[in-house]
C-alpha cells in the first residue's frame, strides 16, 4: 500500500487529475474545492483540465467531545445535513446540534469574506461542476456540499477525490452524476494516512492559491 500513498496535497491532485481527464474540454467546466484541505488538490485538477476554481464553502458539525466525529456538516445557503446513525449513538438533543451548527455558520460566514474579498460566487446552473476535498471519510461534509450545489441546478454534479473508503464512494454514487475516487484503499483507517504530508493548509495559502489559478499557465505559487 505504500507506493499508493500520496506525497502532498500537489501531488494527490495530479494524480486525481489524470483520472477526470474525460472532463477535460468541456464547455461550462467548473471545479470547485472544499477548503482549506481541498484547494491545493482543486487547484492541480483546474489547471490540468484548464478550468477555473473556486471554493465551495462547507463547515463539518463535530460531535461535542469527539470533533473529530462529523455528525453533519452544513453548507453555504443554510443547506443543514445530518448522520442519524450518529445522533443516535451519540443521544445528542436537537438543541445540541443547533448550537454547534450556529457557532460552525460564524466560520462559514468568516471564511466566506476571506476567501472571496470582492468575487461573487460563479454562476452553478446549467454547468459540468467538479466538486473536490483532499479525501473523504464518512462523506457528510461533501453531502452538504452536494446538496447545496445541487439547489442551484448545476447539468452534471462530480463529486472527485484523492481517497476515500470504498462505501463512501459507492454511497455517493447515489447521490451525484458520477463519483470518482483515486484510491479507495481497504482498510481505510484516515485520510491522513494515504499522505506524507497532511500538514494544515493556511487561510493565506487557500487565497494565494485562488489568485495563481486565474494566473496564466506557469505562474504557479511555490509547494
Amino acid at each position: 500500500m505504500t507506493g499508493a500513498r500520496f506525497r502532498d496535497r500537489f501531488q494527490a491532485g495530479r494524480r486525481l487529475a489524470a483520472a477526470l481527464t474525460p472532463y477535460m474540454g468541456r464547455p461550462n467546466l467548473l471545479v470547485l474545492a472544499l477548503p482549506r484541505g481541498g484547494v491545493p488538490v482543486g487547484f492541480e485538477v483546474a489547471r490540468a483540465l484548464n478550468a477555473p476554481l473556486d471554493v465551495m464553502l462547507v463547515r463539518k458539525l463535530g460531535v461535542p467531545g469527539h470533533e473529530e466525529l462529523a455528525m453533519g456538516a452544513i453548507a453555504s445557503g443554510g443547506v443543514r445535513i445530518v448522520s442519524d446513525d450518529i445522533v443516535a449513538a451519540f443521544s445528542i438533543p436537537e438543541r445540541i446540534i443547533a448550537a454547534v451548527a450556529a457557532h460552525e455558520e460564524e466560520e462559514l460566514k468568516r471564511r466566506e469574506r476571506t476567501y472571496r474579498d470582492e468575487r461573487s460566487p460563479p454562476e452553478i446552473r446549467g454547468r459540468t461542476v467538479i466538486l473536490v476535498d483532499d479525501g473523504l471519510a464518512t462523506g457528510s461534509t461533501m453531502r452538504a456540499a452536494a446538496a447545496a450545489l445541487r439547489e442551484q441546478h448545476p447539468g452534471r454534479l462530480v463529486v472527485a477525490v484523492p481517497v476515500a473508503p470504498p462505501e463512501t464512494c459507492a454511497s455517493l454514487r447515489n447521490e451525484v452524476d458520477d463519483v470518482v475516487c483515486a484510491l479507495a484503499p481497504e482498510p481505510f483507517f484516515a485520510v491522513g494516512n494515504w499522505y506524507d504530508d497532511f500538514s494544515q493548509i493556511s487561510d493565506e495559502k487557500v487565497r494565494e492559491l485562488l489568485r495563481a489559478a486565474d494566473a496564466p499557465v506557469g505562474a504557479a505559487p511555490g509547494r
